[in-house]
């Protein structure tokens, strides 16, 4: 059986970890996990130390570790699996639960396929009073962008996989790169990371037999960023995104011609974060374009193939 890991990246959450680990204890029992392995990305102090206590009573099953400075998900998530010596990793985020026999399927899609590079969960999202399910992204190129959106769960076929629910081959992600640290603090980078899976010809997928329970209003990020630097974090990342993993002529050329449109209409609702946003990717133009180059080695397929 593959040796398992469990991979949870934390931000001033002591209180979710010490509610939520031991429930994750109690579910993964039966997969012999090998550890948990939770990446402190620099909480403040006195979080951190309500964390290391936590920690002290599980020595032998939870390793942690701690960002010298604040890096963001995708950085923290990279330290995490680099920690591991496991054949899959799951990665969880510390807002998210698992429901019993959670891994199962996902499992077995894997040792089926040994092209499958990770298998995304169904996401119970408790959002408010009411849970929305999700998990199964879908994606269209619209106006010289990329357009992601929920899809409905009850197919396997998926754009991409969640950074915060799913389970990946360490080989694989360590292969790709990781989630590329472009996209710190969030957003996007998942989306990043499974379309550069896709085009070097390995497979995702979503299993919606493998749920978790998602309480977002506890996560990290709508504790310690505001709605118009979350929007801005999104507008620049998407930028990002076109910049970094497209190589379609005529894709590229539709994005070029479209941005009038967008600034205009950015403009026009006086869509500061937008603006905001632009500026913020054009700052990062030079490793953008670095990346650009050593990632794309790894490709197989092109853009119309994954965007048909």
């Amino acid at each position: 059986m593959m040796k398992i890991d469990i991979v949870i990246p934390n931000f001033n959450g002591a209180n979710l970890i010490e509610k939520n680990v031991p429930v994750i204890f109690d579910v993964v029992e039966k997969y012999k996990i090998g550890k948990i392995i939770i990446v402190d990305d620099y909480s403040d102090i006195n979080d951190y130390k309500r964390l290391e206590a936590f920690v002290e009573k599980y020595k032998n099953k939870i390793v942690l570790y701690r960002n010298q400075k604040n890096m963001g998900f995708s950085s923290s998530s990279n330290k995490g699996v680099s920690l591991s010596d496991a054949d899959l990793v799951v990665l969880l985020n510390s807002d998210v639960i698992p429901s019993k026999n959670f891994l199962d399927q996902a499992i077995d899609d894997i040792e089926k396929n040994e092209m499958m590079f990770g298998v995304g969960f169904m996401d119970e999202s408790v959002e408010g009073s009411n849970k929305v399910r999700r998990g199964r992204g879908l994606a269209s190129w619209s106006r010289g962008f990329l357009i992601h959106r929920r899809g409905e769960v009850n197919r396997k076929d998926t754009f991409w996989i969640s950074g915060g629910s799913s389970i990946i081959r360490r080989d694989m992600f360590i292969k790709l790169g990781g989630f590329d640290s472009l996209y710190n603090p969030f957003y996007w980078e998942d989306i990043d990371l499974s379309y550069r899976a896709r085009k070097a010809g390995f497979v995702i997928e979503f299993n919606p037999d493998c749920v978790v329970e998602h309480r977002h209003e506890e996560g990290a990020i709508k504790k310690h960023y505001s709605s118009f630097r979350v929007k801005t974090i999104s507008f620049r990342n998407q930028f990002i995104f076109v910049w970094k993993n497209i190589n379609n002529f005529g894709l590229i050329m539709a994005h070029i011609i479209w941005l009038p449109y967008h600034f205009v209409k950015a403009l026009l609702r006086l869509d500061l974060a937008f603006f905001w946003g632009f500026g913020l990717a054009v700052l990062k133009l030079p490793i953008i374009m670095e990346r650009r180059s050593r990632q794309s080695k790894l490709y197989k397929l092109g853009d119309r193939d994954l965007l048909r």
